[in-house]
């Protein structure tokens, strides 16, 4: 923002850039991974995705930033949609819940990312330099794992009906999606509003107010980890009511009781209720054989992300 001499509102505008690509890849993420298999659009998307992160860091002028945030959006839901169609598919393989811990694996990946970008900002290294260090690092992960990704003829198990491209969507994946929804709004509302909420509700000392969001956070990563030994016992059904149920407590909590104390443990109990939510959708409409995985994953997501 300062670099590029940009005020509040035109930042604003531009950053909106990242989420519009993100939206508008969505039916056609599902179509290529139906059409190609997960592994082959993880081998584009990937290096498509980081090749324009390290875009970001040489950006000159706003409309430059705008249009590489487009495409960052773009071959990330890209990337997200063959990730958890593989996901589903190791799934499927391994006979029981797995995917709440794929998505555990994703949060561990966030706090990592966060230290290893304090790390690099404390060498005062410029974005091009900090960026093309993680992007290394992440191409050494994935010619790690690439061959141990699930082949295209294992995570496609169903026959595909003839669909027309923007047709009507499967009523059972809108409802999945809403049931995202409300989860992601659940979250959006920790990532966006707990720092404020500490401070202007609860009045918390300066150093305590990160601690709603950290609390939420780590909470949400040990819920994943647990969550499929849970659903192993009780069903995806059971799993989303009760967890439904977790998030309006904490949610009752915090708002009806703004002390630091209750509110960590609102703020807490949030956390280990979004958990589970997003992997046990995403599991749920994968499992379904009337519509490929990729978009079945697509169409959840789109409603997810409304």
């Amino acid at each position: 923002k300062t670099a590029l001499e940009l005020n509040d509102a035109m930042f604003g505008s531009i950053l909106f850039a990242l989420p519009v690509g993100q939206f508008l890849m969505m039916p056609f993420s599902g179509k290529l991974v139906t059409r190609f298999g997960s592994e082959k659009v993880i081998l584009f998307a990937i290096p498509a995705y980081t090749l324009t992160l390290i875009s970001i860091g040489l950006v000159q002028s706003g409309w430059q930033l705008a249009l590489v945030l487009f495409m960052f959006g773009l071959f990330g839901n890209m990337n997200n949609i063959a990730i958890n169609t593989q996901g589903i598919a190791a799934e499927r393989l391994y006979g029981r819940p797995i995917m709440a811990s794929f998505h555990g694996g994703w949060s561990l990946a966030g706090f990592t990312g966060a230290l290893i970008g304090l790390a690099l900002i404390n060498l005062e290294l410029t974005p091009f330099q900090h960026f093309t260090i993680v992007v290394l690092l992440v191409w050494g992960i994935i010619a790690f794992n690439y061959p141990f990704l699930v082949r295209s003829n294992s995570d496609i198990n169903v026959i595909p009906q003839r669909r027309r491209f923007f047709g009507k969507p499967d009523s059972a994946l809108v409802q999945l999606g809403i049931i995202g929804f409300c989860s992601m709004a659940s979250e959006g509302a920790m990532f966006d509003w707990s720092g404020l909420y500490f401070k202007d509700v609860v009045d918390a000392p300066a150093s305590l107010v990160i601690l709603g969001y950290t609390s939420f956070m780590i909470m949400m990563a040990t819920g994943r980890f647990l969550a499929d030994r849970i659903i192993s016992k009780i069903g995806r059904k059971r799993m989303l009511q009760i967890s439904g149920v977790v998030i309006s407590s904490g949610l009752f909590t915090a708002v009806i009781f703004p002390t630091l104390v209750a509110s960590t443990i609102g703020f807490m109990l949030v956390g280990l209720g979004v958990s589970s939510i997003v992997p046990t959708v995403y599991s749920t409409a994968g499992k379904q054989t009337r519509i490929p995985p990729g978009i079945a994953l697509a169409t959840v997501s789109s409603v997810s992300f409304l």
